[in-house]
């Protein structure tokens, strides 16, 4: 996102005719797409085990990636056999995939390949997500999760969770791209959840907190914990939805980040870590995904995990049960 399109999205500065114009259309024939689905003008598609949709309504990140790792490892604690569908925003190529450890990022997408590395989850990137969950249906996964997939109305879901980032929240609260709507406001309250990513959670919203793990190399040699690096100045790298929130996590830490913030879901070349001054360089995982083949010395991710309250997981699990049974009336 450009800084002036920032300051419109998230500062004072008003959109201008233009901005509001282009609104007004994407108003018009997102609506339209909406009226179609819910009066079965356009047929949803229904895969036979249920899906669990993590998405959001503003356009980047706001920590669905570390939720939807969360929710799998919580699925799999259970004895379900969870599998995650994505369309891999960013990825090379419209083929569908499933991810391996080893598949390259470019291939599979920052996000996919990042979940399957952290969970070992079966992963299916595909820009047909129905297609892809049959895949996975087909694979022997009897739950999934559709990660970023609350506007992708054609994929039949049973549970919807909005992420939002407890910072910015919905901005000033208009439509792409006077703002950073993806679907007008009110589209929220039909998500089933509304986890809170950071700040605090309001009425009938969870928390959810993102606590940093140890620094891990991208080249040979041994984990360090965030300690490490208390005390020190260090280039902070971040190509996600709001870098700023992982600068700030590092200064909590007690280290002192040179910040440098790219476009989500950026390619990074070689050349991006040219840096004036030599000093290591802590980066977050899923840009970490698509560095490790540089060859530099003293780059680390630093990974990140969702901390919620037992009273999510425990509600979450009260309404899968109802789901579970109601699918098999």
């Amino acid at each position: 996102m450009s800084r002036p399109l920032q300051s419109v999205w998230y500062g004072d500065t008003p959109p201008n005719a233009a901005l509001r114009a282009v609104a007004g259309l994407y108003a018009g024939a997102t609506g339209l797409r909406r009226w179609a689905y819910r009066h079965d003008w356009i047929r949803r598609q229904r895969v036979p085990v249920p899906v669990i949709v993590v998405g959001n309504l503003v356009a980047g990140g706001a920590g669905k990636t570390p939720l939807v790792i969360a929710l799998v490892e919580w699925l799999r604690s259970r004895g379900r056999n969870p599998g995650v569908v994505s369309r891999g925003y960013g990825r090379k190529g419209a083929g569908a995939l499933t991810v391996a450890a080893d598949t390259p990022a470019a291939e599979a997408g920052d996000e996919p390949l990042l979940i399957a590395r952290r969970t070992g989850a079966p992963v299916r990137v595909d820009a047909d997500r129905f297609a892809g969950a049959q895949a996975l249906v087909a694979a022997g996964c009897d739950i999934l999760v559709a990660d970023d997939g609350l506007q992708h109305y054609r994929l039949g879901r049973d549970l919807e969770i909005e992420v939002i980032d407890g910072a910015r929240r919905y901005g000033n609260g208009r439509l792409l791209p006077a703002g950073p709507l993806r679907e007008p406001l009110e589209r929220a309250a039909a998500c089933d959840f509304h986890v809170v990513n950071g700040e605090e959670a309001g009425a009938g919203e969870w928390p959810m907190r993102l606590e940093l793990a140890g620094a891990q190399p991208l080249a040979a040699g041994m984990a360090r914990p965030l300690s490490h690096f208390a005390g020190r100045r260090v280039h902070a790298v971040a190509g996600i939805g709001n870098p700023r929130r992982f600068f700030l996590a590092l200064e909590r830490a007690g280290i002192t980040p040179l910040p440098h913030a790219f476009p989500d879901h950026h390619a990074f070349v070689r050349e991006d870590f040219a840096f004036a001054e030599a000093l290591p360089v802590l980066m977050t995982e899923k840009d970490a995904v698509k560095c490790a083949g540089f060859g530099l010395a003293d780059l680390w991710a630093v990974p990140v995990a969702a901390r919620l309250q037992k009273g999510f997981w425990d509600a979450l699990a009260t309404r899968l049960a109802v789901i579970e049974e109601d699918r098999q009336a």
